[in-house]
């Protein structure tokens, strides 16, 4: 027999830990980008997916009012660096809570590449980034979905198979529940099916005009 946690009886935290240990694993983008006043901020953010094909577009989620957010839409420029396994310790110290005067990059001691497209740098340790423009901020509750057009993918050849991301080179980052993170595991590779070679699948005959 399930446990049924009504969210408004929970409470907000209590809610949201759980909603963290159970929508996982989550990708995390690190964010950079840049103040009005010019200081570089870096943060992860584990509410992120692609929000569009065409254009391509990603979104980010910032729970509450964060120097990323801020900064976004100030400048309406950001960057989503890929969260490696290898940067593991400096992805975690770039979320404490430094003072908006305080630049995330040279605390965690990373360094900051231009961008092709953007104002704001790319964290040159990272093999991918996804350079982007603001296309919007939507207000969700005590929260704001961002949305960013990817105006540039700039990719460490060192990590490609040919012409496409190796995953065991990329070695990606996920976040879990609690102070949980976890690395990609066992890879399994399985073809979608299509419903013409659905065993036993009903194919209509054609229909007749009268």
């Amino acid at each position: 027999m399930r446990v049924d946690v009504d969210p408004e009886a929970a409470g907000r935290r209590a809610f949201y830990a759980l909603l963290n240990s159970v929508v996982v694993p989550r990708p995390i983008a690190w964010v950079s980008s840049r103040s009005a006043d010019g200081v570089l901020n870096l943060a992860p953010h584990s509410f992120f997916t692609v929000a569009s094909v065409q254009p391509p577009m990603v979104q980010f989620t910032s729970v509450g009012r964060k120097d990323s957010l801020n900064n976004v839409e100030a400048t309406g420029e950001f960057v989503v660096n890929f969260a490696a396994e290898s940067r593991y310790e400096q992805i975690n110290a770039s979320a404490t809570n430094f003072p908006p005067e305080i630049s995330e990059f040279e605390a965690i001691g990373v360094t900051a590449e231009p961008s092709r497209t953007v104002a704001v740098p790319r964290v040159a340790e990272s093999p991918v980034a996804l350079e982007c423009t603001l296309h919007t901020t939507l207000p969700l509750g005590d929260c704001t979905l961002v949305i960013g057009q990817v105006r540039n993918l700039a990719i460490d050849p060192a990590v490609l198979d040919g012409d496409h991301p190796d995953i065991q080179r990329l070695r990606p980052l996920a976040r879990l529940g609690k102070d949980e993170w976890s690395t990609i595991g066992e890879v399994r590779s399985i073809s979608r099916i299509r419903f013409a070679d659905w065993p036993g699948h009903f194919t209509p005959p054609a229909s007749t005009q009268q």
